[in-house]
């Protein structure tokens, strides 16, 4: 299941639309081999080293084993369905504007993140996660929750590039969109040459343009003199 391309906000455009990793489905099938072996020996214990009672047990397992490996089977394949389900409805959205995280079959839960919020990203695999292309991405933001953790994303480093390429395309249609702004309002150009190239300056400190716009644009302000 995709993420709705309807909850796009006007002009937001859709850079990644990931599930977790096969690796989250680790546990389950851990369980169903433990199930199995558990299951097998069993039936292979020699009736000679067990005592009375284990004897006993034995002796019922054997009588209704095919009952028992039915009923484990099915545990286990019912546990394997809901994680697929949990898996199908969970998704790792980034977009040109956010971090989106959406989980939950009936009951949902979500998280978004603006990519101007997000001040750091890190990711972490260890060796057998690295070969299997797995692990965990965290993303440090300005606001309440600080750090948020997802697990079992695909190829961690390169999401994490990604985001980064996001946030700088969205810099730049951030600066463009006030640098037209700017330009547009009534009375900016009463403003001189001067106090324009100061406005620049404080748009360059808060990161709203580039070091290489405001030189270009400062030029062109000096050009007019």
């Amino acid at each position: 299941m995709a993420y709705p391309r309807e909850l796009l906000n006007e002009g937001e455009e859709l850079s990644l639309d990931l599930r977790p990793h096969w690796w989250y489905f680790a546990k389950n099938f851990l369980g169903g081999l433990v199930l199995i072996v558990i299951l097998i020996g069993l039936a292979f214990v020699p009736d000679s080293s067990s005592s009375s009672a284990t004897t006993d047990l034995l002796d019922v397992f054997n009588k209704y084993s095919m009952i028992l490996w039915f009923i484990g089977l099915l545990l286990w394949a019912l546990t394997v369905a809901s994680a697929y389900l949990k898996w199908m409805f969970t998704l790792f959205v980034v977009t040109s504007d956010r971090i989106i995280y959406r989980s939950g079959i009936i009951a949902k839960r979500g998280t978004e993140i603006p990519l101007e919020s997000v001040n750091n990203i890190n990711f972490n695999q260890s060796i057998f996660e690295r070969i299997i292309g797995a692990g965990t991405l965290e993303v440090e933001s300005a606001g309440q929750d600080g750090q948020t953790t997802f697990r079992d994303v695909r190829h961690p480093d390169a999401v994490q590039q990604e985001i980064y390429r996001c946030m700088e395309m969205n810099i730049k249609k951030t600066a463009s969109y006030t640098a037209t702004h700017m330009e547009n309002l009534p009375g900016n150009a009463a403003l001189s040459i001067p106090e324009q190239i100061e406005k620049l300056a404080q748009l360059r400190d808060q990161n709203v343009i580039t070091e290489a716009e405001f030189l270009d644009k400062k030029q062109r302000l000096l050009d007019q003199m």
